[in-house]
Parts: C-alpha cells; sequence; structure tokens
C-alpha cells in the first residue's frame, strides 16, 4: 500500500514506462509462444504449396510453348506464302493482295491460337514487305529479319532473345546454306509470361523469375534488382550441383527469403521463386484459440494503457495548456493543484508563482504608464509659450488700432479663445484625429494673421476616423514656425499632408527652411531614439514623440529628415487598429 501511495510522486518517465511494460510483456511472451510452435508448419506448408504451384505453371507454359513450336512448320509450309515469297514480284497487284490477305488470316488465326503470342510476321524479301497478322509493313527491317534466321542448332535452342523481345521462328527452306525465301516469327508475349509467373508469389510480396543459364537474359515479376542477383546466383549453384529443383532459404539485406525452384529442359532456364518469410502468414486452425486470446488480452491491455496514460499525462498537461491560452487571452489565472510531488506538482506551482508575478508587474507597469502619459500631457499644457500668447496680444492691439483691421481683429480674437480653449481642456486624454486637425489649422490661421503672405501654407490631410493623444500635431506646426520659418522675410514654405499605409497612418510636416544642417537633424534623430534618456525642456518633438510611444508602442512616434522642400520633414507614425 505504501509503495503506490509513493508510486503517486514518481516521475512521469517511471510511470510512463511501468504503463507500456505492463501492456507489452504480456503480448509478446502470446506472441513469442505461437511463432515457436507454428513456424515449422507455417515454412513446410508454404515451401509444398509454392513448389506444387511452381510444377503446375511452369508444367502449363512448357506445353503452351511446345504446342506452338510443333505446329509452326504448318504455317511455314502455306502455298500462299511460298508463291508471294516465289513470284511475287511478277504478280499484278490485285493478285499480291489477295495473296496476302490469306497469309494474313492465317497469321491472325495463329495470335489467337495461344494467350501467350503477342503477334506474329511472315517476312518476305522479294516483296521487301513484313506482313503482320492485321496488316503489313512497308518493308523488311534488316536487323530483325537477320535476328529471326535460325542458325544450325535451332531444335536445340528454339528461342531468340532480340532486343527485349522473345520470338520463336523458321525460315524456308530450313537450310542454312542459301538465302531463304521467307521467315515466320513469333513474338511471345512477355508481359503475359510474367504475369503467369507472378501468379506463383503474388499473394505473398515475393518475386519470380525465369533464369536462362546459356544466355544473359532473364524475365522477371518483381522490381528487386537486388534480390534478382541473389536468385541468379542460387540457379548458378544449382546448376553446378545438377539440382533440379527444391527449396532452400536464402537471405537479402538482412532480410530471410523462402526459395522455390525448378530446371526446365524446354528452356534451359530455372523458374526460382522468393517468399520473405515475414510475408508467410495465415490462419492456422489449432492456434486461433490462442490468437483470440492473445487478441482480447491486447484490447484489454490497450484499454488500461490508454486510460492510464490518459489520466497520468493527457489531462494534467491539457490542465496547463488551458491554463496558458487563458493567459494569452489576459485572463490571469490560478491553476487548482491536486497533484502529489511529480513534474506536473512543480510545474502546476511554477505556474501559479509566474502568474502571481505577472499580475503585479502588469498592475505596476500599466499604472506607472498611465501616469506618466497623463503628467507629459498635463505638463504639455501648462507649458504655454509666454512668448506666443505676448505675440498675440501684440498682433490683436495692433489690428484693433487699425480702422481697416475691425474684422481681422475679430477673427484674430475668435482664434485665440478657440486655441486657448483647446489647449486648457483637461477632461479627455484623447481626441480624434479630426478635431487634432482642427486645432492645427485654427493655429495656422493665426499666425498667417500674425506674418502675412511671407509664409504660404499647404494643408492636404485627409484623416480616418480614429482617437489619438491630444497635441500631437500643432507643437509640430509650431517648432516650423518658431525655427525655421519666423525669420524668413519671404517665400516661406509649410506644407501638411497625411496617408495610411497598411496598417498605420502618416501625418508629414515639411517646411523650406534652412536652420537644420545635415548634422543637426542627424543628432535630432539620435535624440528621438533614446527619450527617455533626456533631461531637456520636452515641450516640442521629444514630447511628443514619447507619449506617441507611450500609447502605440516604441516602434511608433516621429522621425526627422531632409525635406523635398529643403528644409525638415517630420513624419509622424500613429496605428489605425
Amino acid at each position: 500500500m505504501r509503495k503506490l501511495l509513493h508510486f503517486r510522486d514518481f516521475s512521469i518517465f517511471k510511470k510512463i514506462m511501468a504503463a507500456f511494460l505492463a501492456a507489452l510483456l504480456p503480448l509478446m511472451l502470446i506472441t513469442w509462444i505461437i511463432n515457436q510452435q507454428g513456424a515449422a508448419s507455417i515454412r513446410k506448408g508454404i515451401s509444398e504449396s509454392m513448389m506444387n504451384t511452381t510444377h503446375f505453371y511452369l508444367d502449363s507454359l512448357d506445353q503452351e510453348v511446345d504446342r506452338i513450336y510443333r505446329y509452326l512448320p504448318n504455317y511455314v509450309m502455306d502455298t500462299d506464302l511460298m508463291e508471294l515469297a516465289a513470284t511475287g514480284d511478277v504478280m499484278s497487284a490485285y493478285e499480291r493482295s489477295a495473296k496476302v490477305l490469306e497469309i494474313q488470316k492465317r497469321l491472325h488465326l495463329m495470335k489467337d491460337s495461344s494467350p501467350f503470342i503477342q503477334e506474329s510476321r511472315a517476312y518476305v524479301p522479294l516483296i521487301e514487305r513484313t506482313i503482320l497478322s492485321s496488316s503489313y509493313e512497308t518493308n523488311v527491317e534488316e536487323q530483325e529479319y537477320q535476328a529471326m534466321r535460325q542458325s544450325a542448332n535451332m531444335y536445340d535452342q528454339p528461342f531468340i532473345y532480340w532486343q527485349n523481345r522473345l520470338f520463336i521462328s523458321m525460315q524456308y527452306p530450313g537450310s542454312t546454306v542459301r538465302e531463304p525465301l521467307f521467315a515466320i516469327s513469333i513474338e511471345l508475349s512477355t508481359n503475359r509470361i510474367i504475369e503467369k509467373l507472378s501468379q506463383i508469389t503474388n499473394s505473398r510480396e515475393g518475386q519470380t523469375a525465369m533464369l536462362r543459364m546459356d544466355q544473359e537474359w532473364s524475365l522477371v515479376s518483381g522490381s528487386n534488382t537486388g534480390l534478382l542477383e541473389v536468385m541468379k546466383q542460387l540457379a548458378v549453384d544449382k546448376q553446378e550441383q545438377q539440382a533440379k529443383e527444391g527449396y532452400e532459404t536464402i537471405k537479402f539485406e538482412g532480410k530471410r527469403y523462402l526459395t522455390v525452384y525448378r530446371y526446365s529442359e524446354l528452356w534451359n532456364s530455372y523458374l526460382v521463386s522468393s517468399v520473405p518469410e515475414s510475408a508467410i502468414l495465415g490462419p492456422i486452425r489449432k492456434y486461433q484459440v490462442w490468437f483470440w486470446c492473445a487478441a482480447v488480452l491486447a484490447v484489454g491491455i490497450v484499454l488500461f494503457f490508454t486510460y492510464s496514460l490518459r489520466r497520468l499525462i493527457y489531462r494534467p498537461l491539457m490542465k496547463l495548456i488551458y491554463s496558458f491560452r487563458r493567459v494569452q487571452q489576459n485572463k490571469l489565472e490560478y491553476i487548482a493543484i491536486d497533484r502529489g510531488e511529480d513534474e506536473f506538482g512543480y510545474l502546476y506551482h511554477a505556474f501559479n508563482n509566474t502568474v502571481r508575478s505577472l499580475k503585479t508587474l502588469i498592475e505596476e507597469n500599466y499604472e506607472q504608464q498611465i501616469r506618466n502619459q497623463r503628467s507629459e500631457l498635463k505638463r504639455l499644457q501648462s507649458q504655454i509659450n509666454p512668448h506666443f500668447l505676448y505675440n498675440c496680444f501684440f498682433v490683436l492691439c495692433r489690428l484693433i488700432k487699425s480702422d481697416h483691421q475691425k474684422e481681422k481683429a475679430y477673427q484674430f480674437c475668435l482664434y485665440i479663445g478657440q486655441y486657448f480653449q483647446f489647449i486648457t481642456r483637461n477632461t479627455e486624454d484623447e481626441i480624434p484625429l479630426s478635431m487634432e486637425m482642427d486645432h492645427s489649422r485654427t493655429y495656422v490661421e493665426m499666425q498667417r494673421i500674425c506674418y502675412g503672405d511671407r509664409i504660404e501654407v499647404e494643408f492636404d490631410a485627409r484623416v480616418p476616423d480614429m482617437m489619438v493623444p491630444r497635441l500631437i500635431l500643432q507643437p509640430i506646426i509650431e517648432n516650423a514656425y518658431v525655427h525655421a520659418l519666423g525669420n524668413m522675410r519671404s517665400n516661406g514654405m509649410l506644407r501638411v499632408y497625411g496617408e495610411p499605409q497598411d496598417d498605420t497612418f502618416i501625418l508629414c510636416v515639411e517646411d523650406n527652411g534652412d536652420s537644420m544642417s545635415d548634422l543637426n537633424i542627424h543628432q535630432l534623430n539620435d535624440r528621438l531614439a533614446r527619450p527617455h534618456y533626456t533631461f531637456e525642456e520636452t515641450t516640442g518633438l521629444i514630447n511628443v514623440h514619447r507619449r506617441l510611444q507611450l500609447r502605440y508602442g516604441e516602434e511608433y512616434g516621429i522621425t526627422v529628415s531632409r525635406s523635398d522642400l529643403g528644409g525638415l520633414k517630420v513624419t509622424i507614425q500613429l496605428r489605425m487598429s
């Protein structure tokens, strides 16, 4: 009982190994008993069955080929063929065509007389024609015709193997001294023969080969060239031993093959069939009871192993995965610990500690960012440039004193009111981008009254419906007036425009001032890249850049570059989603 209680705290590896061995060992024991008792009977039964099958198919093949060869002289003595081969060049076209049709009929009968005949041909050199069972070719292929002419030992070697094709041929006259009048060849279907051979081992994943001993050709029902070489060596050994038939076991690539061989006098070949012993499977009556007992036991063991694996690993692991997914959804929840001191118990404790730390860090970081963002905005709102305020009142006084500027003074007062109403309103941290653009236009209109026609402004910013932090565009425009355009006597140029790019909206402010050198632009970019480490006044670019990064992330904010107008270009990147 104590051991069972301690098993709860064992490692996952030990638990898996224990469950696996409990499932595997009984099954291996039963399988070993069945294999040991049945191996000898199976090997003997399959060997005898393959030997009988080899006898049957080889005898039937020998009989069919022998019948074809014995009937071949009857077709050679065809009178129409003799007449066409002797006088075909002096016959009329009609007579020659009639003779050809009669010969084709007999060739067709010859072809249909056996399923092992691929085609039957008659070579007639006098009319330079090769007649087939259904047609005749335009000429006699000289190499094929010469290959079909028999040698003196035609009865000892009836087969001709030419260009991977197998023929039986006969010429007339049969003498090899004088040129023949014609020759007849029967092309045997190697595919049909191979198909016949494959039936010997078709159901056992084996390979059968007809191996010609005195010539370099063979007919093989499989594609395993390495096994074929081993089978050829076996045939050579058996020929040297003058063994006609039998069976034994060969080895190839670490596998054992049960091999049956038999010699054919007609083909002068060995028919060799090999079957992997691993493929020799089949029901044996006296082992059926053992088999079903082993099957039932195996099912029980598999169910037990599956239940153990699910209870020990799958459920705790899925529980941990589910908790991680909840964390990805920003739902920081603890795992109920119902484990002992194993690996999952340790993981549960570690996960809960991590969640606890994450909660603390997120709360501290979020609150700190909110405080920083609001303090930056309030600092900016409180830091109204006194010089700008003095200039506004000075311009307003000048307009009021002028008799012709009453309407412009009134409009300027409205602009001042709108401007300071927007600046001093503290109720909202974020506003629509369109409201920020309207405030910037108000500021530009005020500056247009102050500077007159010295500065030309282009405002082309069609903005999307999105929320942004307050005061991100007007401080940039104010910097352009103060540092770049304010000292220009004429031809000042300010351009404001925006464009969407994928999930980002870009706002650009360009001027044609000459106060910024390339070195100054480079230094400003360095300061923007490190906004948290600057201790100087941050009411302009640095302030806006820092607030944008607090709101959207480090990849957003402000970058500066040389403008196409010749001055400074400020690019503001905002996230639309």
